[in-house]
């Protein structure tokens, strides 16, 4: 129950930081956003691990457990939050993390392929019912003599869709990179029940190892934003200058940051530890449908009664992976 509980923490950590996301990545755009919010959660981290650990670096890690958490953090930040972030932009939060729901089904499909977790023989009706959710909430009927339309252009859905799978699958290499970490600790034989004697906050390594991997994909992450920035945007290092300037998009930058790669990311790694990453991904899942109200409420959005159900349904055919 402990895994589980986390996750729910996780949907409304991930609710709170869409929030936050949509409104700064659309002040400073999604590259310079991301970059701000993820040199922002590195300070943080770095602060934590040496309050923890003692070191403000990812003790006793090796490198298998570096290799994988950066390849989760190339696949799910720098990819998957870049997409996400332009979908924030493009069609709003409140769609953007409609699709998000495609990251269970993807999760469940790679945890079976590379971890071989089990996946229950309803899976295959729970990505029929995911995409009709989805459907039913992007299409809109003309009028009695015409079929219907989308709501939203093609390349948003391509975009939001490429968020949800990279989401998926960067949380599936990020719990291979997280446990190859426990073995490397029981291989030293360490217990992750210890508190190390230079912390300055008493916490077992349990508690904290979550943070040193979300230290290590933010480290790619930010490597990958800079990069994008400096490289192939000819205004990256003009729109972050702009953007540090804007006290607005920062603050929405630091809750975002707060809530997303901080406190969410690190305890979705931590629910991925005590629950399966499929169950874990689909309690994740019940953003789509928690951030409906707020959203409605702060963005003046207009919510039609077709979109409620096909977010509900969307959610419901996620879960019906791991029955």
């Amino acid at each position: 129950m402990f895994g589980e509980l986390l996750s729910i923490l996780v949907a409304v950590s991930f609710t709170v930081t869409a929030l936050f996301a949509e409104v700064g990545s659309k002040r400073m755009g999604s590259l310079a956003f991301n970059a701000v919010r993820m040199s922002l959660s590195l300070l943080f981290l770095v602060l934590l691990l040496w309050l923890t650990m003692g070191v403000p670096w990812p003790r006793f890690a090796d490198r298998d457990t570096w290799l994988w958490l950066l390849l989760s953090g190339l696949v799910g930040y720098v990819i998957g939050d870049y997409c996400l972030m332009q979908g924030y932009i493009l069609i709003g939060s409140r769609f953007g993390q409609l699709f998000m729901t495609l990251s269970a089904p993807t999760a469940a499909l790679l945890g079976r392929i590379i971890m071989g977790e089990q996946m229950r023989p309803l899976a295959l009706a729970g990505m029929v019912v995911t995409l009709t959710g989805i459907a039913m909430s992007i299409l809109s009927k003309q009028d009695k003599n015409k079929g219907l339309k989308l709501t939203i252009s093609p390349k948003s859905i391509f975009i939001a869709c490429m968020a949800g799978i990279c989401q998926g699958a960067g949380l599936v290499l990020s719990k291979i990179g997280l446990e190859h970490y426990y073995s490397t600790l029981s291989g030293l034989g360490i217990a992750d029940t210890l508190v190390p004697e230079e912390a300055v906050i008493p916490l077992p390594l349990s508690i904290s190892i979550p943070f040193a991997s979300t230290l290590i994909r933010g480290i790619m992450g930010l490597a990958g934003f800079m990069l994008l920035l400096t490289v192939f945007s000819k205004k990256g290092i003009d729109q972050l200058r702009h953007a540090l300037r804007d006290r607005r998009a920062v603050r929405a930058a630091f809750g975002s940051m707060l809530f997303g790669p901080f406190i969410g990311v690190s305890l979705s790694l931590m629910a991925t530890h005590y629950t399966s990453t499929g169950i874990a991904q689909t309690l994740f899942a019940l953003t789509p449908v928690l951030i409906i109200a707020p959203a409605a409420l702060l963005f003046h959005q207009k919510v039609t009664v077709r979109e409620i159900i096909g977010a509900a349904i969307s959610v419901a055919g996620a879960s019906m992976f791991f029955l």
